[in-house]
């Protein structure tokens, strides 16, 4: 069935600009990391991104290792994209990385001129497309000369690749010396790709997001739902199709009774808000208008939509923080 996009997809999603770049991204954008792979029905998956799309959700992020197997996200988003996404490509912001493991051999991880530049050609296949929006380095590389790295990604963009780059996992630190060889190259850093949520506040401790507007970048974050822990997913036990059951990411010694405690207390200030926990997490991320998105992954059209439901109330009250923090920061 031909799809036809929503005439109403831009009226109620927030969009932020990343940084001092022109580029706005929506509030809450969607990942790709776990649920579209091969192991999932290839109509759930477009069922899911034909919906965000109409929710006014016009980032999607993946990388080259995101599956299960490694590459499968990107093929897949391909296939979709392709069938349906194709007439409104100027609409949408695709993001890819490399810097993971992906293939044998000195070549196939990390974050050498070889590797990005191979890795980045390896992704425009798979998903089909001229280029990406926004090219990551995944991870800092402890061996290779930051100079290379982000020389690869100056060339990435400067071959028409890309239009943007960006880093993920990157420290305050990294980030400051990244941004700098990379405005000397002419190629400026768009935005960092962090873990954060409720559960784990090491941007805050690093001061990431100060480091973040000094050099002009945005921030957007992934896991602000501590991978389905604020959602009301775990509160009634263990599910057996949960990520906790069914992934090596989650490790069910994670959700202890103490944890359990917190994320019940958590659940009624949500409730009080007339929101999900899910929702006023990802609210909570939000907070500071720094961050220009949140990264949600979905496995369902109705979780997606609860979870994009979150900007129908993204405002705190200094009560609701403090409950928050008290709760949260363990």
């Amino acid at each position: 069935m031909t799809y036809l996009a929503a005439d109403d997809r831009y009226d109620t999603m927030p969009y932020r600009r990343s940084g001092r770049s022109g580029l706005q991204l929506p509030a809450i954008s969607l990942g790709l990391w776990h649920n579209f792979g091969h192991t999932r029905p290839i109509e759930t998956q477009r069922a899911i991104l034909r919906r965000a799309f109409d929710l006014g959700v016009t980032h999607f992020d993946l990388a080259n290792n995101y599956g299960p197997p490694a590459g499968s996200a990107e093929e897949n988003f391909g296939r979709i994209f392709a069938q349906d996404f194709r007439a409104h490509r100027d609409e949408v912001i695709v993001s890819s990385k490399a810097g993971y493991y992906m293939w044998p051999g000195p070549y196939g991880e990390w974050g050498s001129r070889k590797n990005l530049i191979a890795s980045a050609d390896q992704s425009l296949k798979r998903l089909g497309l001229d280029y990406v929006d926004i090219f990551y380095h995944h991870r800092p590389d402890p061996d290779t000369p930051l100079e290379e790295t982000m020389g690869a990604l100056d060339a990435i963009v400067r071959s028409g690749k890309a239009l943007y780059v960006g880093v993920s996992n990157y420290t305050s630190e990294q980030v400051k010396a990244a941004a700098r060889i990379l405005r000397d190259l002419g190629t400026p850093l768009l935005i960092d790709q962090p873990r954060y949520s409720m559960f784990d506040r090491r941007i805050e401790d690093d001061g990431l997001l100060d480091t973040l507007e000094e050099v002009g970048a945005g921030c957007i974050v992934f896991s602000p739902l501590e991978q389905g822990l604020l959602t009301d997913r775990y509160l009634g036990g263990i599910p057996e199709d949960s990520r906790m059951a069914t992934s090596h990411f989650l490790d069910e010694e994670r959700l202890d009774e103490a944890t359990l405690e917190r994320i019940r207390g958590l659940n009624a200030i949500a409730a009080e808000r007339g929101q999900s926990l899910a929702q006023t997490a990802l609210a909570w991320a939000l907070r500071d208008a720094r961050m220009t998105s949140v990264i949600i992954g979905a496995s369902s059209v109705k979780q997606l939509e609860d979870n994009v439901g979150a900007i129908g109330r993204l405002g705190f009250d200094d009560e609701e923080l403090a409950a928050i923090d008290e709760l949260s920061i363990g």
